[in-house]
């Protein structure tokens, strides 16, 4: 933190849980606890915190706390950051930006499962580079097929592996003949009708035209 301050970046950081920041929001965890009861539902309140750890912070920082109650256990989080309340408040900088990371890490998982991005095992660095670039290739693909092709249909938000499973893997006959190659998909396909709107509509992308 300090050398991002020093070099005017910045931040927000996780930071862990103790007994002292927890007391810090005890009225508000009590608050979510009593709501929650009362709904049945998760309830989150947000707080902005002056906080200094005894030893290892150089100065006071501002902490967001989110005081949440789940319906069998309280679930207090804390972030800590440079951004001043003024510039963000606290609920939208915890749900809107902090959150926001945790997608990112989905947007990751969903290239490197869904697309193979971890089949790095060649003998040569840039063999492996390849295979990554093919990977990368293959979700921005899938990402603009998915908002673009997918946009209003039961896939829109469809994980990189159910659309590569259920709409793109699939069975064809392919036949050869001299003036052309014939690829016929099977009449029992069950979204043949969403394929064929997904191709209408890239096909109907004006960033696609030629």
């Amino acid at each position: 933190m300090k050398w991002c301050e020093e070099q005017q970046v910045d931040y927000v950081f996780g930071l862990a849980r103790n007994a002292r920041l927890e007391a810090l929001i005890s009225a508000e965890l009590g608050a979510a606890a009593a709501q929650s009861r009362e709904s049945g539902k998760p309830v989150r309140i947000f707080t902005d915190l002056s906080y200094q750890t005894r030893e290892s912070w150089s100065r006071t920082r501002r902490v967001v706390s989110k005081a949440e109650h789940l319906p069998d256990k309280s679930n207090p989080r804390f972030v800590v950051t440079s951004y001043s309340a003024e510039r963000m408040d606290a609920a939208r900088l915890y749900e809107e930006l902090y959150c926001a990371r945790g997608d990112m890490e989905n947007r990751i998982k969903e290239q490197q499962l869904g697309l193979f991005a971890d089949r790095t095992s060649s003998a040569t660095m840039r063999a492996n580079q390849l295979r990554l670039w093919f990977a990368a290739i293959a979700y921005t693909l899938l990402n603009h097929s998915r908002h673009q092709g997918l946009h209003d249909t039961e896939l829109a938000r469809a994980q990189a592996s159910t659309i590569r499973c259920r709409l793109l893997k699939i069975g064809a006959r392919v036949t050869v003949s001299v003036r052309r190659i014939v690829a016929s998909l099977s009449s029992a396909f069950p979204l043949q009708e969403l394929f064929a709107r997904v191709l209408a509509n890239l096909q109907g992308n004006p960033a696609l035209s030629p």
